[in-house]
């Protein structure tokens, strides 16, 4: 099976062309570089509540490694943290929060009503200018809106792909290998004359997923002076897992 990525031993990993985004041929989607951070994390821990990701730089396709910490022990709640690292510099960092589970049955309540399921969506129109990499090794359907259709967006997505050769992906990595894509199913700018990418990508999950899909209902807000907002609720076949949110650079492209 196809990967995002190939173990080359010692938490090192060669990229595939599977991870290159919409930016240049180059750098990668952050969704990729996210899952394989969660993908090494989830050796510490099995589920999280929290993960945020900050980006300190364009994710090159190109060797990686991977490091991982225990930053906060303890028996009821953790905080964990990896870094993804290219030639000794750090580029792309997650923490999470890994909170003890408990049966909460008796009270679980609050959550949004959930998506249509994919057997209702249709396949999300792809343009040319665009059509390999990461896109391509993705599978997205559309109930409403969608990459390139400006303004709010309910979409579906399953990963082609492995994240880590020779791993099967969890319901979890294939989550986070998706929630990236909020800002830009829900962009209200044409990415060929507008710049709008993330600073940073923060999930918080009330559940864990299960199953390949993931749903994401998707919103972006652009304010007048270069700074944007996407926001999501995430779903699985169930129903809603959690939200995420991302603050965005927008600039027009010279």
């Amino acid at each position: 099976m196809p990967a995002f990525y190939l173990p080359l031993g010692d938490n090192a990993f060669r990229s595939t062309d599977h991870t290159v985004g919409p930016w240049g041929p180059d750098s990668q989607h952050l969704g990729p570089p996210s899952a394989l951070l969660i993908h090494s994390l989830l050796t510490h821990r099995p589920t999280f509540a929290r993960v945020t990701f900050e980006v300190l730089g364009p994710v090159p396709v190109a060797n990686l490694t991977v490091s991982t910490s225990v930053e906060r022990p303890g028996r009821s709640v953790e905080l964990l943290s990896a870094t993804l690292s290219h030639e000794g510099r750090a580029v792309l960092t997650a923490r999470a929060w890994h909170i003890v589970g408990s049966d909460t049955t008796a009270v679980a309540g609050g959550a949004v009503a959930p998506m249509p399921p994919p057997a209702s969506a249709v396949p999300m129109e792809i343009p040319d200018f665009w059509s390999g990499g990461y896109l391509a090794a993705v599978e997205w359907l559309s109930v409403s809106g969608g990459i390139f259709t400006p303004g709010d967006a309910q979409v579906w997505a399953r990963p082609r792909v492995a994240v880590v050769e020779g791993s099967e992906p969890s319901p979890l990595e294939l989550l986070f290998a998706v929630v990236d894509s909020a800002s830009g199913v829900s962009s209200r700018v044409d990415i060929r004359k507008w710049y709008a990418i993330n600073t940073d990508l923060t999930v918080h999950l009330h559940r864990q997923p299960v199953g390949e899909w993931v749903g994401l209902d998707a919103r972006t807000t652009i304010g007048p002076d270069g700074v944007g907002i996407a926001t999501s609720v995430v779903h699985d076949v169930e129903g809603p897992v959690g939200t995420t949110a991302q603050a965005l650079f927008v600039r027009e492209r010279g």
